[in-house]
């Protein structure tokens, strides 16, 4: 029966995309063509998960999703979003730092951050700094489709002067009409009383399907929502991140430590001559470029060896979870298509990434990760022969435990003189524009459900550690419950003294002006 419920709502999900593209191309493209970017409208004709966005967060209600499609792609034309690149926006604002991309929730969602002291309001600049989040914005969802934003207004140090309510209320028309679905969560830490009234007309803009995705916290609090790791210094965290451009700040993709031994980078290689080659030394940039330790490339390697390389494949990918999608890339297909699925149990602490080289050369590629302490991958970098496929398999390493926050980039590029080239030296000298990249989400897989079972079966004991943990965090909540309750009835009290004292002030005012002369 569930299953027939859902294949119904699959098909009128189906049926309402069809009605707004059909309604769409009717009503508002019939006389208005130069109103949109025609990149835009071919999108919105062959991207079902861009209509479902859109009619998502109107409620399924076509007239509304209509509306904001109208409004959006009009925005898009307006500031030529689809052309935005790092040139067209002025450097100093990169200089500035007030805004960038770094770091995860603890949900495993990209943090938006808003550096609010960096922000001065200024009207000739409002234009240039409004496409800079739409930069942003559109560069993160170019790079990961479908994933949220949690975005993090920093107030700490801000004052009056750095409250531009027309650039905020454009960052929340960004996620309120511009990027459907993007916003995970909207976090004001630090904020300063004297904020308050400005704040309380933000809520009023973001409207009801957004309001609940507002959190104010205090420096303490904001621990609730994102880890220490990707928290900066001063709001508690232990994440030594500064910004600096160039490069952007980006998901510090790093090497993996290999099977076969740590990987050097290739700045400290250059930097550090001389040194021992077996110092590990990996980078925490994401535009450092890494290699192995320089070898020749050989395509004409003999049948015996390529018979041992078949067996010795065979056992290391045994027990590999393997992938069931496929991304279709311009160089290579990478299977998965979007996320490395780990668990806790021994045989989900190993996944499979099949590359398939869909060109007439020899492509090069490596793997990099957010996270190269946990995971061991194998090859982490290589090449793949045309219309041949590459096993990758990447493990857990020791008793390392996969998070939601964790990340994978897989990096590929056409090889010219194969046979000669050093791996090192090419990805020194490949231009970044014939670099392609795709990333993998990392997927936690639930363990929830056998501890279900167990405590359905009784086999749960009450008096093992499991338990005693379980028991400090009901102890914990119901504390955090209870700071909440005070603190809310300490707001109400001063409400009430606040607006008696506003009564005793009109009255006194009144009485002054009966008593006056006339």
């Amino acid at each position: 029966m569930a299953e027939l419920d859902q294949h119904e709502g699959e098909q009128d999900l189906e049926k309402k995309i069809e009605d707004t593209r059909q309604r769409f191309k009717n009503e508002f493209l019939q006389d208005s063509t130069d109103k949109y970017d025609s990149r835009d409208v071919e999108r919105l004709q062959t991207d079902d998960s861009l209509v479902e966005g859109y009619l998502t967060w109107r409620l399924y209600v076509v007239d509304d999703a209509l509306k904001m499609i109208d409004e959006s792609l009009q925005w898009r034309k307006e500031y030529g979003v689809n052309d935005l690149t790092e040139s067209s926006i002025p450097r100093w604002m990169f200089e500035t730092g007030a805004v960038y991309l770094h770091g995860y929730d603890k949900e495993g969602n990209k943090l938006f951050w808003f550096k609010v002291k960096l922000h001065v309001k200024d009207t000739k600049t409002i234009l240039d700094k409004k496409k800079y989040v739409a930069f942003w914005l559109e560069q993160y969802a170019n790079r990961e489709p479908g994933m949220p934003l949690t975005v993090v207004f920093d107030m700490s140090e801000s004052g009056l002067s750095n409250i531009d309510m027309e650039f905020v209320k454009y960052v929340i028309n960004c996620f309120k009409v511009y990027y459907p679905k993007f916003l995970s969560k909207m976090i004001i830490v630090d904020m300063p009383w004297i904020m308050n009234a400005a704040w309380k007309i933000v809520r009023s803009w973001l409207g009801p399907e957004a309001i609940s995705k507002l959190k104010f916290a205090s420096r303490s609090e904001v621990h609730t929502f994102i880890g220490p790791e990707y928290l900066p210094l001063h709001m508690g965290g232990t994440d030594p991140f500064k910004y600096s451009y160039p490069p952007l700040p980006d998901d510090d993709f790093q090497t993996p430590i290999c099977e076969n031994g740590p990987i050097l980078s290739e700045d400290d290689t250059e930097s550090k001559e001389g040194e021992m080659e077996s110092k590990d030394a990996l980078e925490s940039s994401f535009n450092s470029e890494i290699a192995v330790k320089p070898k020749k490339v050989n395509f004409l390697d003999d049948n015996v060896k390529a018979e041992e390389n078949d067996k010795g494949d065979s056992a290391r990918t045994k027990g590999a979870r393997k992938p069931l999608t496929t991304f279709k890339g311009p160089l290579l297909d990478v299977s998965p298509a979007e996320e490395l699925s780990f668990g806790s149990g021994e045989t989900e602490k190993k996944c499979l990434i099949i590359l398939d080289n869909v060109t007439k050369n020899q492509v090069a590629f490596k793997v990099r990760t957010t996270a190269p302490e946990k995971y061991r991958v194998k090859p982490s970098s290589s090449c793949c022969e045309p219309g041949a496929s590459v096993d990758i398999v990447v493990s857990l390493h020791g008793g390392s435990q996969a998070s939601p926050q964790d990340r994978f980039l897989v990096m590929a590029a056409e090889m010219d003189n194969a046979g000669s080239q050093e791996l090192a030296q090419f990805w020194k000298e490949v231009p970044k524009a014939k670099i392609m990249e795709h990333r993998l989400r990392c997927h936690v897989l639930e363990s929830i459900k056998t501890t279900a079972g167990s405590l359905r079966d009784g086999s749960l004991d009450t008096g093992t550690s499991g338990q005693t943990e379980l028991d400090t965090v009901l102890m914990r909540m119901m504390a955090y419950n209870s700071r909440l309750e005070q603190k809310l009835n300490t707001s109400l009290w001063l409400q009430k003294v606040l607006t008696g004292l506003v009564l005793v002030l009109v009255v006194l005012n009144l009485l002054c002006l009966h008593l006056q002369p006339s």
